[in-house]
């Protein structure tokens, strides 16, 4: 352990201390200076010759001004220095405590801020400075670290949220298999068919499981994007994409009896083509299973001057406006957490990472009369045609 550690609070007083010893000997010396100066321009010290003197009892002494000015400034400077230097040292200590207790309130909130940070932890992480004074740059670190803190907190909740709501949706079907397996080999009579219905329900959870996992490595690839760049990045015509997509959604779209409209327009833009035809499919499927009983649902598709844009919009329940947000959070459905029977509520969170990715726009809005309305703006291809990058992402849209 050290004895003695040179904290910021005493190498202030210090440099303060050192800072009154400087100006104090500059002015010491100074003074030396002058009263040398002032000393020999007497008009009596340069008088040329001798100079007799007779005194009341009628001695008379001759004596020489030029020797006399230079014994009194002998003398005055001895004086100064043996008297000044008593002074001079008190003034030094009395700086360097000042110093001292300036530096000591003035890192008050710096000592405030250190102690904070050591309390902190995953846990009490709605703790805060609160400085308050006046809004200098001690307030304005104060507050950048409060504001730091806010952000952690948020993380944090919501990594506590994310990893709760996978652990849900992963455990369902994994319960599901387990039962149906635990029943049917409980029965010494199960026949053919009975053995054929739990392979079908295994391969239902299976398949649910597979795609919420699929759907968190794409989440997470996404956030990781987010830091970077795509790893394909080439030219994409959003209206290519549009027919295939629809044509996957046409057995549940009838099954439903939504109707589906298009009006596709040439939509060039750069980026990922197997992310942006998951967006198109995770905005379609959405609206699709979020709609009413013979709903409807219209995409169109089209591009401007500088970008290209998508539009998906559909018929449904009535949304409340400040719900619309939530609903691209993970594991949202309609403004719930984790209630619905299809899906994992991930769909529209990996939306808005992808539009994030590439460095596009979205918009969502909730119409009076029911629905959901979402309009995709991304940058338009300066030249038709232009490759950035071939570079195959595999599982990229897993």
């Amino acid at each position: 352990m050290r004895l003695f550690r040179p904290t910021l609070r005493i190498r202030m007083a210090l440099l303060y201390g050192g800072l009154v010893l400087l100006v104090g000997v500059s002015l010491l010396f100074t003074s030396i200076v002058l009263l040398n100066r002032s000393i020999a321009r007497l008009p009596f010290f340069n008088t040329l010759g001798d100079v007799t003197i007779r005194d009341e009892t009628g001695a008379v002494q001759h004596i020489d001004p030029t020797a006399l000015g230079k014994d009194a400034q002998h003398q005055a400077v001895d004086y100064l220095l043996h008297t000044g230097l008593i002074y001079f040292g008190i003034i030094v200590v009395v700086g360097t405590t000042g110093g001292y207790l300036l530096a000591k309130q003035a890192l008050r909130p710096i000592a405030k801020l250190t102690a904070t940070a050591k309390q902190l932890s995953t846990e009490n992480l709605d703790q805060r400075i609160n400085l308050g004074g006046p809004d200098d740059e001690l307030r304005e670190l104060a507050d950048t670290f409060d504001e730091m803190l806010g952000r952690l907190d948020a993380a944090f909740d919501s990594q506590r949220l994310f990893v709760a709501n996978a652990s849900h949706e992963l455990r369902t079907p994994l319960s599901v298999m387990r039962t149906e397996l635990e029943v049917t080999l409980a029965d010494p009579d199960a026949d053919v068919a009975e053995l054929r219905r739990m392979g079908e329900v295994l391969a239902q959870a299976t398949e649910r499981a597979q795609r919420l996992v699929a759907s968190l490595l794409t989440l997470a690839r996404l956030q990781a994007v987010e830091r970077g760049e795509l790893e394909v990045r080439e030219t994409v015509d959003l209206a290519a994409l549009v027919p295939s997509v629809l044509d996957g959604v046409q057995a549940e779209a009838a099954a439903k009896g939504v109707k589906i409209e298009s009006d596709i327009e040439p939509a060039a833009a750069i980026g990922d083509p197997r992310l942006l035809e998951r967006l198109i499919g995770n905005l379609v499927e959405n609206a699709i299973r979020h709609n009413v009983p013979d709903g409807w649902l219209r995409v169109t598709t089209g591009q401007t001057a500088e970008r290209v844009w998508l539009h998906v919009s559909n018929g449904g329940p009535v949304i409340a406006a400040a719900d619309v947000d939530t609903l691209f959070e993970p594991f949202r459905r309609g403004g719930r957490v984790r209630t619905a029977t299809r899906g994992a509520g991930l769909g529209l969170a990996i939306v808005r990472l992808i539009v994030d990715a590439h460095h596009g726009r979205l918009q969502a809005a909730a119409p009076p009369f029911g629905g959901l309305a979402i309009r995709i703006e991304l940058p338009r291809v300066s030249q038709p045609g232009h490759r950035t990058d071939a570079t195959t992402s595999a599982d990229a849209a897993a």
